[in-house]
């Protein structure tokens, strides 16, 4: 029997024992078992080596039960992979799929089969962990550097970053940029076209608000551009189709000393000359309509690029080139002192993920059609849409703008927009509204038949559209070639783009190879049961804002999935919006100052923090415009409970908030939470949880029985949304009842609580294509098996702990010699002979395995999560590789290796090294690249040397380099 039932939880699910001959049918599969890894046996043994008879025994003992929460889990009994799967199909078949014409930034697309079963369908790229060990990460990290070197290439831009959260996040993340490079005390307007898209728009006025900026909303050709304006954002072409010549705004902007943002479209600028040429410093949106479905608004990759002199301000991940110990190119993430893990509170952006495997399939997209394909597809689209416009001007409907690439406005009187939006319905056709009439946004599915009914909708006249000749953008027009990079003319047959992601897949590790043990990222199984659903049309193909009556199967399964995270939390309301973790600390800290300001208590702004928080925490609580305080943690890794309670004295008239994780980023379950909390709520404030250590409370503990107010979930750790290569991830919010009315609202689509705080991303739910994952682990696990997996997570933490225990120190446990969830192993001791953590985490990867998250929260160890989902094989396998390590590191204490030139220093070793004419190390080829059995069996081969951190960041190259640089490396 699998899973280690705990003595008190009585008979299980589908556990009745019959055989074959009769009686009682044999129960289905139970889902809890093959997301388990230990079985019964395995359960015993691990339980026999840290001395505890029983589950129940171990989380008694880890678990303070002053926390432990005095009711089980009331969500809906377990249900089997065919029996969730026929559930959520029929959510499925309740969203009404029609023909969107809607735009605002959305674009129904045709993602090619070879990139829907290579890499969407393919757990060796949706398993991947962020590139932070760039030698076992070279694959991604050049699909990246395609998606980047397309980016600048069509922005006309030399910086691009790998990939924001959504166009509208982007854009508050272009005025964040612009304030810090403008560094003007006196300048604190921003200013923002009103043909805008809403959402762009009101994200923008919600990250300003805290900050005391002043957005102010007007005509793009009549913004005031006065000493106190520090940014300009303008979108081209605009949300009605407009296409403006910017370049008199830029040249305003910059003799007043303004940046300006353009808001762009990748597949109009194909045509189109690019922002840089026109004038802007920065230039984002979406990267959606390169082959990602619309997926009822993400996720999405954003993009975003800008001028060199602002590299250091850009917000996100870079990947750049750089070299390896063997002089061969290689990829790695550049400039990462710019990010919020190191600036803390002083970060200009609290973005620590991207929407990495959106940005893989959009580059990808580009590199299978290449520039003939992609001006083919904007050259339809836009004749299309011509076609459309001559006819509607036959008609005696003209169309409000003259220049335009996809999208139509046509005034109507308002007894003929009635006519023309009920002939629409009446043909399953979704037109935006507007006072004065309605739009149409044309696209890549767009057929003749469709462009048919579109005239005859809107001119009330069946009939054929005619042929059109593409619009004369003149001096708007693209005046040169696009991407000219040998990548994006070489692999457009499908065999060669096969081969081609197959080339990069077998270059990254993912959970296809073995383990990834890393501390707080919780890298458990993404099952296929529940991954199958994101792709289906009733969840794919739906626009984010079509009409809440088409959407009933999304509705649906939001509302149970609020409810039943709700429940697991103890929270009396949650918000679905926050895409991202960093996104939910944001709404999170929102809300609690709304909360405040309702009060009357609007100038409570100080956020305590423990030194060992995430960088996220500082970072969010600077951008929701709080003054961060650090608290201090004591000797065992705790809360210093002194300290707070001397802070929340000294600023008990400010106090807004304490951020605290829970288990705490040690991975220790503190005993004092209760008592923390008290002290906080004490003195006025609120109590915001970190939920990125989730996975040790589900079933057990409830954060707002413990006293919190606000709790993030990163469902991507927790609730099985796989990381994706570091990104796409989801953040919602729960809060207690008195923050319910400020969860987020969304200008389009009414949600949110009574009073909301402002939009935080640019759909209303974020990014619901992928909720339906969470949807299907809860329903398939159902609460017994929920619990079980935080106590199997606990057990196998607890293993993995104590079988190292007597070869590194485990730096931090709870009162009887416990961790939580993840431990965190001491490799300090090892500097004495010039080992340092680097050569540990690289040594791994000729073991086979990724290394655990690297000196966070303290440098020069290593946190280990070893998630529920792994066995106790496996476990096995990655305590020997780390045994075995540190036997080499005694080797080189007794002096039996070279102190400089031994397995470790040298790692990781890749096939050209071992398989080199020369070999001049004092150890074997065999040690070096074959160090455990298992390596016999499956060796992954780490693509190229230890790469030169420095050199890349000295000589910053972030797209493409030439084709000839890659060959004078091999």
């Amino acid at each position: 029997m699998k899973g280690g039932v705990s003595e008190t939880a009585g008979a299980k699910p589908g556990r009745a024992e019959t055989g074959p001959r009769g009686g009682t049918p044999l129960p289905q599969d139970r889902f809890a078992d093959r997301h388990i890894g230990p079985d019964a046996a395995d359960v015993e043994a691990m339980l026999a080596v840290l001395g505890h008879r029983s589950l129940d025994s171990l989380i008694e003992a880890a678990v303070p039960a002053s926390i432990r929460s005095q009711r089980p889990l009331e969500l809906p009994a377990a249900r089997s992979e065919r029996d969730a799967l026929s559930a959520i199909a029929a959510l499925a078949s309740e969203n009404e799929v029609r023909r969107s014409y809607l735009g605002l930034g959305y674009s129904a697309c045709v993602t090619p089969p070879v990139l829907l079963r290579n890499i969407v369908e393919n757990p060796g790229w949706y398993t991947q962990y962020t590139p932070y060990q760039p030698e076992i990460s070279q694959g991604r990290l050049e699909a990246l550097l395609n998606f980047q070197t397309m980016v600048a290439d069509l922005t006309g831009l030399p910086i691009a970053n790998a990939s924001l959260l959504d166009e509208a996040t982007a854009a508050a993340e272009a005025m964040h940029l612009a304030l810090d490079v403008r560094k003007s005390s006196a300048a604190r307007t921003f200013l923002v076209g009103d043909d805008c898209h809403p959402q762009t728009i009101e994200v923008v006025q919600t990250r300003a608000r805290p900050l005391g900026i002043e957005v102010k909303v007007g005509d793009p050709e009549r913004l005031e551009l006065g000493p106190d304006v520090f940014g300009v954002l303008v979108q081209v072409p605009s949300t009605d189709g407009r296409i403006r010549d910017p370049r008199g705004l830029c040249a305003r902007a910059k003799a007043a000393g303004a940046v300006v943002a353009v808001g762009c479209d990748l597949l109009a600028l194909c045509l189109l000359e690019s922002p840089g040429a026109l004038g802007a410093d920065i230039a984002f949106g979406s990267s959606q309509r390169f082959g990602v479905p619309l997926g009822y608004g993400g996720p999405h990759a954003a993009f975003f690029a800008t001028r060199e002199e602002f590299k250091r301000s850009l917000p996100g991940r870079l990947v750049g080139v750089s070299i390896d110990r063997a002089g061969k190119p290689a990829l790695r993430l550049a400039l990462q002192t710019r990010e919020q893990h190191i600036r803390r509170e002083k970060a200009t952006s609290n973005i620590c993920t991207a929407q990495v495997l959106l940005a893989v399939i959009a580059g990808s997209y580009a590199v299978y059609h290449g520039p003939r394909g992609l001006r083919r597809i904007a050259e339809r689209v836009h004749r299309l849409t011509a076609s459309l416009a001559q006819g509607l001007s036959r008609a005696g409907r003209p169309v409000r703008h003259d220049l335009f690439f996809d999208t139509l406005r046509i005034d109507l009187p308002a007894g003929e927009a009635k006519r023309v939006r009920a002939a629409a319905a009446a043909k399953r056709i979704d037109l935006r509204s507007y006072p004065d009439g309605v739009g149409a946004a044309l696209d890549e599915t767009t057929t003749e038949k469709d462009l048919a009914d579109l005239l005859a909708v809107l001119s009330g006249t069946p009939g054929e559209a005619p042929a059109a000749e593409a619009l004369d953008y003149g001096a708007l027009a693209r005046s040169g070639p696009i991407l000219e990079h040998p990548v994006f003319d070489t692999h457009h047959s499908e065999s060669e783009m096969m081969r081609y992601l197959s080339t990069l897949q077998s270059r990254d590790l993912s959970l296809t190879t073995s383990m990834i043990p890393l501390g707080s990222c919780t890298m458990k199984l993404n099952a296929a049961a529940e991954m199958l659903p994101i792709t289906w049309p009733g969840f794919a193909n739906l626009h984010p804002f079509a009409p809440v009556e088409e959407a009933k199967g999304y509705r649906r399964l939001f509302s149970d999935l609020e409810a039943w995270l709700a429940e697991i939390t103890g929270f009396a309301a949650c918000s679905l919006q926050p895409n991202a973790g960093s996104q939910g600390e944001y709404a999170g800290l929102l809300a609690i100052r709304a909360y405040h300001e309702e009060r009357g208590a609007g100038a409570r702004n100080v956020c305590l923090i423990p030194r060992s928080a995430h960088g996220t925490n500082p970072a969010s609580a600077a951008m929701a415009g709080m003054k961060v305080v650090v608290v201090e943690c004591d000797a065992a890794g705790n809360i210093d409970v002194p300290d707070l309670k001397k802070q929340a004295e000294a600023h008990a008239a400010s106090l807004a908030a304490l951020m605290v994780t829970y288990p705490s980023t040690h991975g220790v379950f503190e005993e004092s939470i209760r008592e923390v909390c008290a002290v906080v709520h004490r003195h006025g404030g609120q109590v915001y949880m970190d939920g990125a250590n989730l996975n040790a409370q589900v079933g057990l503990v409830r954060p707002a029985e413990i006293g919190a107010d606000v709790c993030h979930i990163n469902l991507h750790k927790t609730f099985c949304i796989p990381h994706g290569g570091g990104g796409p991830g989801m953040g919602p919010i729960c809060v207690a009842k008195h923050l319910a009315p400020f969860l987020p609202g969304h200008p389009v689509i009414e949600t949110g609580g009574e009073t909301p705080i402002g939009a935080v991303s640019a759909a209303p739910w974020g990014s619901s294509m992928i909720l339906p994952i969470s949807w299907m682990y809860i329903a398939m696990m159902g609460p017994d098996g929920l619990k079980q997996a935080t106590e199997v997570a606990i057990l196998n933490a607890n293993y993995v702990a104590k079988r190292l225990s007597a070869h590194f120190p485990i730096l931090y446990t709870g009162k009887n010699g416990l961790v939580a969830h993840e431990c965190i192993v001491d490799v300090r001791p090892l500097k004495k002979i010039g080992v340092e953590v680097d050569d540990v985490a690289k040594r791994l990867m000729d073991y086979g395995f990724h290394a655990p998250t690297m000196s966070f929260p303290v440098a020069g160890t290593l946190m280990i999560e070893p998630t529920e989902s792994e066995s106790k094989a496996e476990l096995d396998r990655f305590c020997e590789a780390m045994i075995a390590i540190r036997e080499e590191a005694r080797a080189i204490e007794r002096g039996q290796i070279d102190a400089q030139d031994n397995p470790l220093k040298n790692a990781p070793h890749t096939m050209a090294m071992v398989a080199a004419s020369e070999w001049k190390h004092p150890y074997t080829r065999e040690v070096a690249a074959f160090p455990a059995p298992w390596t016999r069996e499956r060796k992954f081969w780490p693509h190229v040397a230890r790469i030169e951190q420095a050199y890349g960041d000295k000589n910053l190259v972030c797209t493409c380099p030439p084709i000839e640089s890659y060959e004078s490396g091999t």
